[in-house]
């Protein structure tokens, strides 16, 4: 029996957040340069949203450039903006036959124009769609996004919109980038690090936490299967005992 057979189709997480990591170790394993990585990871995240969306799962959110990443040399920055353009205009006809709506989150105003207008492009075209949500998480850190909820939330007590008093968790996440999402309850990591790196750390508070060896150019939907498989074996108590979830 394979694996996707294996796979409860009932406790198929909603939400699944992915760390795409590897790419320059991947690339720097064959003697090439890390931009080489970069490209050869589209097959991986084309591969993986197609899984993830033939199997049930709702919303997919890609961790694509961190904001930390804008410190990476020039050439490889360029290049990999160069390549976000080029695979965002390719890839809307397939987003669009899977029926996949893209959305974004991030700093979006920080990337260069022409990759900024492509990505409105693409989430204007798919929006419409209703079988899996897409999100790319871009110029992106969780600091970032609690920091401008914050000011947010300020702003609106400052002239009287909300009282302090009627700040809470639903108000919070209500700020955020990924309001109106659902939380992730899996986030998948891969290359073997075990650090989440100042992604999407509210809306982790509570996922199950998935590390690969693998590297994310070598990434694919089995993959994605074998990482759900783990977490259905899981119990998720949220902070409950195991005899509390059995009544």
């Amino acid at each position: 029996m394979g694996v996707r057979e294996q796979i409860n189709p009932g406790k198929i997480p909603l939400h699944i957040a992915v760390i795409m990591d590897g790419n320059g170790r991947w690339a720097k394993q064959k003697g090439k340069l890390r931009v080489f990585g970069h490209q050869s990871a589209v097959k991986a995240v084309r591969d993986t949203t197609e899984g993830a969306a033939e199997i049930g799962v709702k919303y997919l959110t890609l961790y694509a450039f961190s904001t930390e990443n804008w410190s990476r040399p020039k050439q490889e920055v360029d290049a990999l903006m160069e390549l976000l353009v080029h695979t965002i205009s390719k890839e809307r006809p397939t987003l669009n036959k899977n029926n996949i709506k893209l959305l974004a989150i991030g700093n979006l105003e920080s990337l260069p124009k022409k990759c900024y207008r492509e990505l409105m492009e693409a989430i204007e075209d798919t929006s419409k769609n209703t079988r899996m949500t897409l999100i790319l998480a871009l110029s992106y850190s969780s600091k970032w996004e609690i920091t401008e909820a914050v000011k947010a939330i300020a702003e609106k007590v400052k002239i009287g919109e909300i009282r302090i008093d009627e700040i809470d968790e639903q108000l919070i996440s209500d700020n955020l980038n990924t309001k109106g999402m659902p939380d992730p309850e899996l986030m998948i990591r891969t290359s073997g690090e075990y650090r989440i790196s100042n992604y999407l750390l509210w809306q982790l508070a509570y996922a199950e936490f998935y590390f690969t060896e693998k590297l994310w150019p070598d990434f694919r939907r089995e993959d994605l299967y074998e990482a759900i498989l783990d977490y259905q074996k899981r119990e998720r108590r949220f902070g409950m005992v195991s005899e509390q979830l059995a009544k």
